[in-house]
Parts: structure tokens; sequence; C-alpha cells
């Protein structure tokens, strides 16, 4: 899943696209690399972004799906029911939902969902966030949320713990190391995985010294790696390349290549 942000305040300034052509352009460049959906969204959900006007939203992010329906498959990254509507109108098939509340709208509207786990909002999330047991907490939320969503009647569902939404380092890598745990969730419910570490800060936060999100390419593909290795199905990126090359090494046609 490559990243689309029309927005000016996304933390990988590399990927923010603020005017319509030059988001519809990343959006071809993703699909041109190989990746299989490309996520539209018009509202940062980094820690300590601020809401985004509806009206707003609905003006970055609408002409990007419609200049790019029929190119390749879609998805609308947004937490609000008339922004994902519109979204789906305009060409999204998928709802990517940081919030996990629009479970219902995916059902009406018969498309596939991304339900994730986030404690707090972008504003508060990375204040001080806690938890007795993040991956048992992490997994009690996601089963109520698979069953809300087949509930609702969504078809194609997907579950994301939600790394670095209300989370420590220490949160993170645990949850990272227990990939394998939310893949046997997922897979009660007939649903895919869903991972995103692309560039966060964690990954930064891991060495001897910090590194900026321009140093965290490595740290991506080799998180990436490990959510495959451990079963999930899909990974939420910015560098698009070098992780479509990682997918073709774990999913390459061994008989093509020998023989």
């Amino acid at each position: 899943m490559g990243i689309v942000n029309v927005t000016p305040d996304s933390f990988f300034e590399a990927a923010r696209t603020q005017a319509t052509a030059d988001a519809i352009a990343r959006g071809r460049e993703l699909f041109a690399a190989g990746v299989d959906v490309v996520d539209i969204g018009g509202e940062s959900t980094r820690p300590g972004a601020v809401d985004v006007d509806e009206d707003e939203e609905l003006r970055r992010v609408v002409p990007v799906l419609e200049a790019l329906r029929g190119v390749g498959a879609l998805s609308i990254d947004t937490q609000k029911a008339r922004v994902a509507k519109a979204g789906v109108e305009a060409g999204a098939t998928i709802i990517n939902d940081v919030s996990s509340t629009l479970m219902e709208v995916a059902g009406r509207l018969n498309v596939g969902y991304v339900a994730m786990h986030r404690k707090g909002t972008p504003a508060t999330m990375q204040k001080s966030p806690t938890y007795d047991d993040v991956v048992s907490e992490v997994l009690a939320f996601l089963r109520d949320a698979a069953h809300r969503s087949r509930n609702a009647g969504v078809g194609e569902l997907w579950l994301d713990p939600g790394i670095g939404f209300g989370k420590t380092l220490e949160h993170n890598v645990t949850l990272l190391a227990a990939t394998d745990q939310v893949v046997a969730l997922a897979n009660e419910f007939d649903a895919g995985v869903l991972l995103g570490t692309s560039r966060k800060r964690f990954l930064g936060d891991l060495g001897e010294s910090f590194l900026d999100v321009d140093e965290r390419l490595e740290g991506s593909i080799a998180s990436e790696a490990w959510a495959f290795l451990y079963g999930a199905n899909m990974v939420r990126v910015h560098d698009a390349q070098a992780a479509v090359q990682l997918r073709e090494l774990f999913w390459h046609d061994v008989e093509a290549v020998t023989s």
C-alpha cells in the first residue's frame, strides 16, 4: 500500500503532496513502481496533528481519487464518515480508518475496511501512553473491531495493530514481535493484516544515536520484512520501489526463476 498524503504537515516531508497535480503524479508513480493499493489521505494523523475541516479534507482528496480511478486499487485514509462516502464515490474501494469507527459505513457501501488500534487521538496519543499488557490489549481491541465489522456486513477486512499510534518505543517493538499473534487473530475472522512501520519515529530511536526520518529507510524495510515473514499480508509504505522489491523476494515464482 503506497502512501499519498495530500497534506502540508505529514511527518515525512518527502511524501507531502499539497498540490492536486503533485498528488496525482505521486499516485501514478506508486502504481508504476508496482504497489497493489494507493492510500490517499487529506488529514495528517501524526502525533500532535490537529483536525482538518471536513470540507477542506474533501477538497484535498476527491480530485485525486477521481483522477486515479481505474489506474489501480485505491483506499481513502480518513476518520470521517462523509469523507469516506465521498472517497468511495470518487473511486476508493477500501476505507482505511485509524479511528476504527467507520465499519458501518464500509458495510453499507460494500467496500473493504481497515480497522486500526489507536490509543487516544493524534493530539494526545503520544503523551505517556500506558498499557498493562500492550499485546493482549491491542488484540482485544482488534477482536472487538473485527466482530463489529463483520456484524456491519464488511466483506474485505483488514486488521492493523497501529504501530506508532499511542505507543512507546517498547510498545511498538513488542507489538512488532507479536505479528504472528495479530495474524492468528485475523485468521479467525478470515481477515488480512496490514502493518505500517514506514519511516516512523521508533525506528529512529532503536540505535545508539537517533536517526532522522530521512535516515530510516533501512529500518523500514527490515521491519516490513519481519512483518511479511510472520504472516502480514500488506505493508503501508512511503518507499514503494524498495518495498516492492522486498515483496518480490518473498513471493517470487521459484519455478520461473530456476527454469
